[in-house]
């Protein structure tokens, strides 16, 4: 009998006895379910309470389940008296006992009842996508921030390296994975069927994580190119008639595209493990690799670019400049070769700049950026025209950058950026900003 099989059976038998249980109805709403899960201590009737709550949640509408966010709120918050209470205490006297009775009263009961909701088969991808429905009412109900971090508390340690799967993807893999990614794609958007077989070809490896509490739910998804040498420009890459390079000359892996799949799971970082074990699989598939890098988009340059030029006392731009840079409002400028090869030193050492210099905090500005470089790859070359689709010339006037993960090199640069806010960069980018 397999796991699911096994909790069904259980469920099945608990909502028996609670069929038969002295006054209960089948209407009872969310609330009462809620608080009879809390209290209940069987394994058979608590896994029948907790299908129940799963059912109830899904039957919601919008405004019903606002309601029941808020319910986490007023009726699943930790109580600050008995937090006061437990904390003298433990200041009193700070024994193993006083500590625990301090953590006990701090926890959320509602991190509680998630827990208990987790009890049914279903319990685990419904609390994903409650977190995930959750995120539509954070912005104008900043009170349920708290329940937010609570169920990210959770889905972190259930999701965690040890739990998680690695599975390589080709042609062969059940159609219904594989629709799944041409949906997901967040990165360069795939046009149906005829677009992935491309991406799944001989010259080409995708791979995802999954959990087995989500069976065929892909976490994340990397694809990778082979290539000789690096690539610098994706729509190469991303067209569907485009040659397939035999294997024996590749000597690159370009990771080209990686999408996260599960809005409730945002905020928990499978990327960087991922990446370290897909570099682990190719390197035992195909030793003659020797250089494993992106081909990644620069999201928000742009955006912080407009920013700059809204700034009239910005020195990072001068008059000429900002004429010039006007120009990249043209619908085709990128099609002018001698317009596009007039803005091409502006905007490289515009966009190095940004990557290298521009901060939140200590770390990049860049999200992509600070997620490679927190990986302990380095900034190695910028691509001009990478990506002149309509997204990349929206998002970075068609740059794009490669991440080198140099093996012998990676834990240095990891530790110099976590440590010293390092960006680890090639000495042919640092002559853009130097």
């Amino acid at each position: 009998m397999s796991f699911n099989s096994w909790m069904n059976s259980i469920a099945e038998a608990g909502r028996d006895l609670l069929r038969r249980s002295k006054g209960n109805k089948d209407e009872k709403n969310i609330k009462t379910l809620c608080a009879d899960l809390c209290s209940n201590k069987g394994e058979a009737m608590g896994t029948a309470l907790a299908c129940a709550v799963v059912n109830a949640y899904h039957a919601m509408n919008e405004q019903e389940q606002l309601k029941f966010f808020k319910l986490l709120v007023s009726d699943y918050s930790p109580r600050s008296d008995a937090i006061v209470h437990c904390a003298d205490a433990y200041k009193a006297e700070p024994s193993a006992k006083n500590l625990q009775a301090l953590s006990k009263a701090v926890e959320p009961p509602r991190q509680h009842l998630f827990r208990r909701i987790n009890m049914s088969p279903t319990g685990t991808p419904t609390l994903v996508g409650m977190r995930a429905d959750l995120q539509k009412y954070l912005k104008d109900h900043d009170e349920l921030r708290a329940v937010d971090n609570d169920l990210k508390h959770l889905l972190e340690s259930w999701f965690n390296r040890g739990f998680l799967k690695i599975r390589s993807i080709d042609w062969k893999t059940p159609a219904h994975i594989l629709e799944k990614l041409i949906a997901y794609e967040a990165v360069h958007e795939m046009n149906g069927w005829e677009d992935l077989r491309r991406r799944l070809e001989d010259d080409r490896r995708c791979f995802a994580f999954f959990h087995p509490a989500l069976e065929d739910e892909p976490l994340i998804f990397v694809e990778v190119a082979l290539t000789h040498g690096l690539a610098t420009a994706v729509q190469p890459l991303l067209a569907p008639k485009s040659d397939v390079l035999e294997q024996e000359p590749a000597d690159t892996a370009i990771f080209y595209s990686i999408s996260n799949c599960q809005e409730g799971l945002k905020g928990i970082s499978f990327g960087n493990f991922l990446i370290k074990q897909v570099v682990m699989e190719l390197r035992e598939e195909l030793p003659q690799l020797t250089q494993f890098s992106t081909l990644s988009p620069i999201p928000t340059f742009c955006r912080w670019l407009n920013k700059e030029l809204e700034n009239k006392e910005s020195t990072l731009i001068n008059s000429k400049e900002r004429k010039l840079l006007a120009q990249i409002e043209l619908e085709n400028w990128h099609k002018d070769p001698a317009l596009a090869e007039t803005l091409k030193p502006v905007l490289m050492r515009l966009c190095a700049h940004y990557l290298h210099n521009e901060k939140r905090g200590a770390a990049p500005l860049d999200p992509v950026a600070r997620f490679h470089l927190g990986n302990g790859a380095r900034i190695e070359q910028l691509n001009w025209m990478g990506d002149v689709s309509k997204n990349g010339l929206k998002q970075s006037a068609a740059i794009l950058v490669n991440y080198l993960y140099k093996l012998n090199k990676v834990e240095e640069n990891h530790e110099a950026y976590i440590n010293d806010n390092v960006v680890a960069c090639s000495k042919k980018f640092k002559t853009l900003i130097d």
